[in-house]
């Protein structure tokens, strides 16, 4: 009923304004604009920019291309950003930051995670990205609790191009692309084009990544209308360096990889993730008459994979083989190699109708998608002397998911400098999953409808602009909490995000001021608990919170001079926590009870700066510095249980060798971490009890001490 109102109230105010002259203009893609917050919405964001990406576009993977954003740490298995990174923001995970490309979700349906990986080297075909955090605005996907990323690579550009861009580097680094875009053909037609391949060895042994994609994009572009096809492919094989390792490994031999250990006499030379990601995008977008515009993307996205392992002295009947009698004697054991699938294709349609007129903005969209993924493991080797098994099938499960949601933003200009935003969205879930690989008799059906309001004020005149802004999220657990059991099935999430900004800018200055207090309902966090088959899973605390300042600032010092910072101070807490810990003497689990205590991977203090000198018209140099403050490993604040603070400093020369109106060709040097500091950004922890002693095992993902990348980029442009 509230949504009818809002809807039937801007019509009326927009249907009493005169329309605006015919725009002659190419049309901007409605699928950007509906998701995307506008420069007067009352929510923290940041813009970046094609030319501020590409200065840190130097073939490591999307978060460390943005790592410089407020309130944001970047991670990376390999430990040099090639391969498998995440991310947080504001101290929360991949899960809970909404990733979308193009307006199309991105995170996995399931596991709820962005596997950036998938799609190496997207930022060369990047325009702009987009960085909200808290909340935010109204999207597609899964809920955003931390943040959410909106990627565009639809931009038109109307001139043609080509560039050819080589990497290489520490730890045999290597990037080679190619670009082109056609510009205007016969005044209507784009196509643009980039091939990429991107390998490593990373810093950690043996986490090798060997990466390729593809960028297709075909347009027409006319004076009311638009279409556009993109086809984004991704392959990737990634050898595994996730398991990290602990303390006295650290001391003694960061770059250590425990993968593949389990075969005796040296590691397994196959222990790999492989993976294949194509995502198909069509878009349409029309202009009906002077200020109203839809917009419909029809997508699909496949991606069909595994992870190989070997494993030793495995029990045969837990992958379903039946015993063997060799000489009189039954085996039931034995090494094997493994591997784990998943097949599966995510698909659905986009659309937003949206209306600007001189006071008021509305616009209208939603999805409808559906998600349907096929689980299954394949026993492709058993080591016997005379035994010979190959692709058995012991398990083949299968989950569908489908979303539906639909959204109402309004932007009004209450007077010359007061506007006022509303944004209510309505989203279902439907998720069913049949049986998972450790308990194939579980079966969930689960169903989620959730009323999500935006609503905010922003106040701008000569150069300050205030804003402030209250926002509901509400996300569905994933699916390995749903493995919990019967019994203890999880409940979903609830945030409320009340965000309050002030800004100032000037020639020479932009300084900008948010604070903002995020308080959870049933947030879902590890507490060590075990569930009906005895695995750890997430468990919901009733309630937690988050509080926090973030300031950033850009300043000209000198003409050739500038500096972009921000930094953040928080309190994150956890309420009303119990620990659970593994008591093998009793075989029970022994509780501590917290009534306050810190929430894990958020650091009090965090932030960033770049230092860019523009020595001569052909030569800069940027220095890029990130600080991070101490992180919990768990939701304790064990000072054992801790990851150290840490600050890291890049610095970067770029040099045009040749620049005319028509060719450049650029060179750079970056060295990473240049005064080579010993640190981790992420890890995990557990503990248990035996024979009468309390063990703390703490586990780190080190990253890459010292380290180089050169490159050069020929740029073309007729």
């Amino acid at each position: 009923m509230l949504l009818t109102i809002v809807v039937f109230y801007f019509f009326t105010s927009v249907a009493q304004i005169k329309t605006s002259p015919k725009d002659s203009s190419l049309l901007e893609a409605i699928e950007i604009i509906s998701l995307r917050a506008s420069n007067n919405a009352p929510f923290a964001h940041l813009n970046i920019s094609k030319q501020n990406l590409e200065k840190r576009n130097v073939g490591v993977d999307l978060p460390y291309v943005i790592q410089n954003t407020p309130s944001l740490i970047a991670n990376s298995d390999a430990g040099n950003g090639v391969g498998y990174t995440g991310l947080r923001i504001r101290g929360t995970d991949a899960t809970r930051i909404n990733i979308t490309l193009n307006g199309v979700p991105f995170n996995d349906a399931e596991s709820q995670g962005s596997f950036l990986v998938n799609i190496p080297d997207v930022v060369s075909s990047t325009s702009s990205i987009q960085v909200q955090r808290g909340v935010g605005t109204s999207t597609n996907g899964t809920g955003a609790f931390g943040g959410s990323i909106n990627i565009q690579t639809n931009d038109i550009d109307t001139v043609s191009s080509f560039s050819l861009r080589n990497v290489t580097g520490s730890y045999r680094t290597q990037k080679n692309s190619f670009l082109y875009n056609s510009g205007l053909i016969h005044k209507q037609f784009i196509v643009s084009f980039r091939a990429s391949h991107l390998q490593s060895d990373g810093y950690v042994d043996r986490a090798k990544s060997k990466l390729q994609s593809i960028y297709l994009s075909l347009a027409q572009v006319k004076k009311k209308h638009s279409f556009r096809f993109n086809l984004i492919a991704g392959k990737e094989k990634t050898y595994a360096a996730w398991f990290g390792i602990d303390q006295a490994t650290l001391d003694t031999n960061r770059r250590y990889n425990p993968a593949g250990s389990e075969k005796t006499g040296g590691f397994y030379d196959n222990e790999t993730d492989n993976y294949k990601q194509i995502h198909y995008q069509f878009f349409y977008n029309q202009q009906l008459r002077s200020g109203w515009k839809i917009g419909t993307t029809l997508f699909a996205t496949t991606g069909k994979g595994y992870f190989e392992q070997y494993k030793a002295n495995q029990l045969w009947d837990a992958y379903q083989i039946k015993p063997l009698i060799q000489n009189n004697d039954t085996i039931t054991q034995s090494d094997l190699v493994r591997q784990l699938w998943l097949d599966n294709i995510f698909y659905g349609i986009n659309y937003g109708l949206e209306y600007v007129g001189p006071k008021n903005k509305l616009t209208i969209g939603g999805t409808l998608n559906r998600y349907d993924g096929k689980h299954f493991g394949i026993v492709t080797k058993l080591f016997l002397p005379e035994e010979k098994l190959e692709n058995f099938k012991w398990y083949n499960l299968n989950a569908q998911k489908t979303e539906q949601s639909i959204f109402v933003k309004g932007e009004r200009k209450n007077s010359k400098a007061l506007q006022s935003f509303v944004d209510l969205q309505i989203r279902n879930v439907q998720y069913q999953i049949n049986g998972f690989r450790n308990n194939p008799n579980l079966i969930v059906d689960k169903h989620y409808t959730f009323f999500n309001p935006k609503l905010g004020i922003s106040y701008a005149e000569q150069n300050w602009k205030w804003y402030f802004s209250f926002a509901r999220g509400a996300k569905e657990p994933n699916r390995d909490d749903f493995e919990a059991g019967i019994q203890q099935q999880p409940k979903p999430e609830y945030l409320n995000d009340w965000e309050m900004g002030l800004l100032r800018q000037t020639k020479k200055m932009k300084w900008e001021l948010n604070a903002y207090y995020m308080q959870y309902k049933d947030q879902l966090v590890l507490t060590g608990k075990v569930n009906d088959v005895f695995a750890y899973t997430r468990t919901n605390i009733p309630k937690s919170y988050r509080i926090g300042i973030e300031v950033s600032t850009k300043y000209n010092l000198l003409q050739n001079l500038s500096l972009e910072a921000n930094a953040t101070l928080s309190e994150n807490m956890a309420l009303d926590y119990t620990e659970y810990t593994d008591d093998y003497d009793a075989g029970i689990q022994q509780t501590q009870y917290f009534e306050r205590t810190p929430l894990a991977f958020s650091p009090r203090l965090q932030g960033s700066s770049n230092l860019e000198w523009l020595a001569t018209k052909r030569m800069g140099i940027t220095v890029f510095s990130k600080y991070c403050g101490k992180q919990y490993l768990d939701n304790t604040g064990d000072d054992s249980k801790a990851l150290k603070a840490f600050a890291v400093h890049d610095v970067k020369l770029d040099f045009k060798l040749f620049n005319k109106k028509k060719m450049s060709v650029d060179v750079y040097a970056q060295v990473n971490n240049i005064f080579s500091a010993n640190y981790t950004p992420n890890g995990y922890t557990y503990s248990y009890i035996y024979e009468n002693t309390l063990y703390k095992n703490n586990y780190y993902y080190p990253m890459a001490t010292r380290n180089y990348l050169v490159g050069i980029h020929f740029n073309w442009k007729k």
